[in-house]
């Protein structure tokens, strides 16, 4: 609670309890937003409204960074590395999920891949280590039992993991418009890093029939390799890293907030509390 008098902000300091391992005995915890299971509040808000702070944040920021010397439970970096039962759990729905996609646009015969679902998931719920660690599980499984050359595209899986996991974290997927830039974003990252690989190994194509036609006719007319290349891979992986994201998002707003702070990745401020 908190009140003003004279300009002078006060703050009320209790005691709770964490199940946070990583939070000791004496540490303090700032609350930024709050899991409302209690029966009190719902006579002041009505149910589903969001218990979040707003602009006053920045005020407790200042009285947590003056705390030195303390540990603060917060939201911490979004590369700290957050290995909990329910993340090893996550790593495994998250492959089978890729599969899935890559099952469903195969036999609907899509011009896509689908097969990042579970990676983005991943990085959207538990941060870019987990969701980089579901994506190169998921290639090296599918290198073993399916096709050996999923092994040479381990390195965008993780690069998709890692920079969903950061830019959820930060906040990119707060609204659906957000939600879709992080789309494109992902799929330039993913056609950066596939670029050299499908040089190396298919002279620089996707095997995609839409990708593949515009790169015949670029280098038909004499336009650079690693350019057509490129661009072919921009042709297949916009769309599909967009499809992906999007799917990704719809079900990560789908689960409940309750479940979704469990894990600490996109909402980890209210598994801070």
């Amino acid at each position: 609670m908190r009140a003003r008098r004279r300009g002078a902000p006060l703050v009320r300091v209790g005691s709770c309890g964490a199940m946070q391992p990583q939070m000791p005995v004496g540490s303090l915890a700032v609350a930024v937003a709050a899991v409302r299971e209690d029966g009190a509040s719902r006579m002041h808000a009505p149910e589903g409204y969001p218990a979040r702070c707003g602009s006053e944040r920045r005020e407790v920021e200042g009285i947590r960074g003056g705390a030195r010397g303390v540990a603060v439970g917060s939201k911490g970096s979004p590369w700290a590395l957050r290995f909990t039962t329910l993340t090893v759990v996550l790593i495994p729905v998250a492959v089978g999920i890729n599969y899935v996609g890559k099952l469903f646009a195969a036999a609907l015969k899509l011009p896509l891949w689908l097969d990042s679902i579970g990676t983005v998931l991943a990085g959207m719920l538990a941060g870019p280590w987990v969701g980089a660690i579901s994506g190169a599980v998921n290639n090296a499984i599918f290198g073993i039992t399916a096709d050996p050359i999923s092994f040479w595209y381990l390195i965008t899986s993780i690069a998709i993991g890692l920079v969903v996991g950061y830019l959820a974290f930060t906040g990119w997927i707060s609204s659906f418009g957000r939600a879709v830039v992080l789309g494109l974003i992902v799929g330039a990252v993913a056609a950066v890093v596939s670029t050299p690989i499908n040089v190396i190994l298919w002279e620089g194509q996707t095997g995609n029939v839409w990708g593949d036609a515009l790169y015949t006719a670029l280098v038909g007319s004499g336009w650079p390799i690693w350019l057509a290349s490129f661009l072919d891979e921009v042709v297949v992986d916009i769309p599909d890293k967009l499809a992906t994201v999007i799917v990704s998002f719809l079900i990560f707003k789908a689960l409940p907030e309750r479940l979704v702070g469990l894990f600490g990745g996109a909402r980890g401020e209210v598994a801070s509390l």
